[in-house]
């Protein structure tokens, strides 16, 4: 079941048209666009760095409930999905030519778009799924003062099913460098194509199926925010950014919150709990010894059914008012 109702449909309607649309120049001149309503720039903030595929149109719900806590919100699309440039000709298929490229996006975010717009330098990141990866490198790249991480459904390894890690591994190396000995332009994974709009019956995302369709609607009508499957290459980048979060842990200055969705498929649970344990290891104040676990919960925490949703956001404001600096 879903709040979503009319009233609530009409008030966050109203909320986003507060909102100011802009965009930035990221790595290699990429046009990225974002969003932000600042309600007071005394307020404390919260960036959000969302999936891969999404677009920040599909978060106005919960930037409205977040900003009804009483944060200023700036969200940005990464590059090559959403409403910021892509990279190949093909506008659907999932690329980055670098994964770091994403983490040098969000720090050029908040230092050159976030800060120069708040006076409260409390900022911290929410980030979900691929973004939570874009997070950890953020913060293992940038020496940007980040209040707290909390790291939703965190892509720290992507969930291979029963396909072993090591296989993987290497279905993926073989494929990129027959891709790259064959041709410039990136093929796709085997099984990833053009996007199509998914049913809502067996789907691995969510299980609030007012909230799902929203979201196939909002693509449909915003063909341009649409993207297919990833490429061998983008797979690649994502692995080694896996590696490079385990091996830089000692980089990471700003607490971490990781919230687990107990019937994830998309990405590595098991991921997320090696990584606590690593990080509480070194240090104990920035991370708890595992993941917060939500039971029942699919890989989209903040858009699942409300019984859950309502525990992910009074967790999120659990760890915003344990964390939170004030001026």
């Amino acid at each position: 079941m879903s709040n979503l109702n009319k009233k609530k449909l009409d008030a966050i309607a109203s909320f986003w048209r507060q909102a100011k649309t802009a965009s930035f120049i990221g790595i290699g001149n990429i046009r990225i666009a974002y969003v932000n309503i600042v309600k007071d720039p005394q307020l404390p903030t919260i960036v959000i760095s969302t999936g891969r595929s999404e677009s920040y149109l599909k978060y106005q719900e919960l930037a409205y409930d977040l900003s009804a806590m009483g944060y200023n919100i700036f969200i940005h699309d990464h590059r090559g999905q959403g409403l910021s440039q892509r990279m190949l000709s093909n506008t659907h298929k999932g690329y980055v030519e670098y994964f770091d490229h994403y983490a040098d996006d969000l720090a050029t975010f908040i230092t050159n778009e976030v800060q120069p717009n708040i006076t409260n330098k409390s900022i911290s990141i929410l980030a979900h799924s691929m973004g939570s990866a874009i997070t950890l490198r953020m913060l293992q790249r940038h020496s940007i003062s980040i209040t707290s991480a909390i790291l939703a459904s965190a892509m720290i390894a992507i969930n291979f099913g029963k396909t072993p890690y090591w296989l993987a591994k290497t279905i993926i190396h073989v494929g990129h460098c027959m891709n790259r000995m064959a041709t410039v332009e990136p093929w796709y994974f085997p099984g990833h194509k053009n996007y199509q709009p998914a049913l809502f019956t067996n789907n691995p995302l969510m299980g609030c199926s007012t909230r799902f369709e929203r979201f196939i609607n909002l693509y449909q009508q915003e063909s341009t925010l649409q993207l297919g499957g990833v490429t061998f290459h983008w797979l690649a980048q994502a692995l080694q950014a896996n590696q490079h979060i385990f091996r830089e842990l000692t980089n990471i200055k700003t607490p971490v919150f990781i919230l687990q969705a107990a019937n994830d498929v998309i990405v590595d649970n098991q991921a997320q709990n090696i990584f606590c344990q690593q990080l509480h290891q070194l240090y104990p104040q920035l991370c708890a010894h595992k993941p917060r676990v939500f039971n029942d919960a699919r890989h989209e925490l903040l858009f699942e059914q409300e019984y859950i949703r309502e525990d992910v956001l009074a967790y999120i404001h659990q760890c915003l008012t344990t964390t939170d600096t004030g001026s």
